[in-house]
């Protein structure tokens, strides 16, 4: 197969993952129609498919007003925020100490400084969770504020290109919050002392999403897993992160539409990296406890295809002939290059389970992390194809060379 129609099907994927479905969170109809789509598009090319459902939330929201003494401030909703409509005194605090001595029940409190440097990770999430991050959620919950404002700057290792970015995205968290700019919390930290008004607009709502799993190949010994997730944050088309990863894995099996390997291939759609609960991430490990010893090599993708760059590879825990023969397939190919080792994907579940990892993005990721992830601005413009293109044959020989 030559790579021109493989381009045209990449287009034509991005487009409807970006522009023809709106949205892409976790719970909301337009990942269901992405999971569906995936499924079914996958299918088509001799995979046997299953999407195992989990209970997740949708959420939506439309706006937040913030007032003090008449005078307006621009706030944002944190993402899975309850509603409220609440008139308090507010009160400023920026360290953990602070917090933990405040008496602010049936106040409204304004974190910004250092307390607000980082977003918060959410209270049960078990991959990733600093103790400074889960004494700030202990001191809150304890003290129980009638609602938070959360003045934050840029964090674009934790929060992406967003500015400012939610302190706190948590649907387990049920203060009810909003957050806004260093700048604008300056403004409003100079009316201590007076009344402030807030009403956020937002409701919760039970929901369902699920993976989707597809295979060929024999399944019960040895497989090769491959991951990209299929979520995306709200107010983004996420067309890096990460409709390129789910484009290139349906390029993959598209070219593997004949394979008969004893070896199995097995392709995840993941679905809730982007999300609080990463409920995708934890029914796989779910179902594939006791299982991960017969994975061969878990392969990730998210971020690659940017336009400018080459795609970066690293590799984690590959014994020396697996590391060799990988190496040996990107060796050849020019517009691949060796990169620096990043932990923040879904190849940490390989990780963990203490299995070799083969992860893909973009050379220039951390420009990209500074400039476009969770943006408005992460559109199929600013990708080439050819490189999703490239990476789907490039992984075709890293399958063929696994025996």
């Amino acid at each position: 197969m030559t790579q021109s129609p493989l381009a045209d099907h990449a287009r034509s994927y991005l487009q409807r993952l970006c522009v023809e479905i709106p949205a892409r969170c976790v719970g909301s109809p337009g990942n269901r129609a992405a999971t569906d789509f995936f499924a079914d598009t996958i299918a088509s090319f001799g995979f046997t498919t299953e999407s195992p459902v989990f209970d997740c939330l949708d959420w939506t929201q439309q706006g937040a007003t913030l007032d003090v003494g008449g005078q307006a401030f621009a706030a944002l909703v944190s993402p899975y925020s309850l509603g409220c409509a609440v008139t308090a005194p507010f009160v400023a605090i920026s360290t953990i100490g602070e917090l933990e001595v405040a008496e602010v029940a049936q106040q409204i409190v304004v974190l910004q400084g250092d307390i607000a440097k980082e977003q918060l990770m959410p209270k049960n999430f078990v991959f990733y969770n600093p103790a400074e991050h889960q004494r700030i959620i202990r001191a809150l919950e304890s003290h129980r504020p009638c609602a938070i404002v959360a003045a934050t700057s840029r964090n674009p290792e934790m929060a992406g290109a967003v500015y400012p970015f939610p302190l706190i995205e948590d649907g387990d968290f049920d203060i009810p919050s909003v957050y806004m700019t260093e700048e604008e919390g300056q403004r409003l930290i100079g009316r201590a002392g007076q009344t402030l008004s807030l009403e956020i607009r937002a409701q919760r709502k039970p929901a369902q999403g699920c993976n989707v799993i597809a295979r060929k190949g024999a399944q019960s010994d040895r497989r090769v897993v491959l991951f990209a997730h299929i979520d995306a944050k709200q107010g983004t088309p996420g067309a890096l992160d990460n409709a390129v990863g789910i484009t290139t894995l349906l390029l993959l099996a598209e070219l593997l539409s004949d394979y008969d390997r004893d070896l199995g291939v097995e392709i995840v759609a993941l679905n809730g990296e982007d999300y609080y609960a990463a409920p995708g991430e934890m029914q796989y490990l779910q179902l594939n406890a006791g299982r991960f010893d017969n994975i061969v090599l878990g392969i990730n993708l998210d971020g690659l295809g940017y336009r400018a760059g080459r795609t970066a590879y690293s590799l984690y825990d590959c014994p020396p002939d697996l590391t060799d023969a990988i190496q040996g397939v990107f060796a050849t190919r020019s517009e691949f290059v060796a990169g620096e080792p990043w932990v923040q994907g879904d190849h940490g579940l390989f990780l963990m389970n203490q299995r070799p990892a083969l992860a893909l993005t973009s050379e220039r990721v951390y420009e990209l992390l500074l400039n476009i992830v969770h943006t408005a601005h992460d559109q199929p413009e600013i990708l080439d194809v050819n490189k999703l293109v490239e990476t789907a044959f490039a992984l075709r020989a890293v399958l063929n060379c696994l025996v």
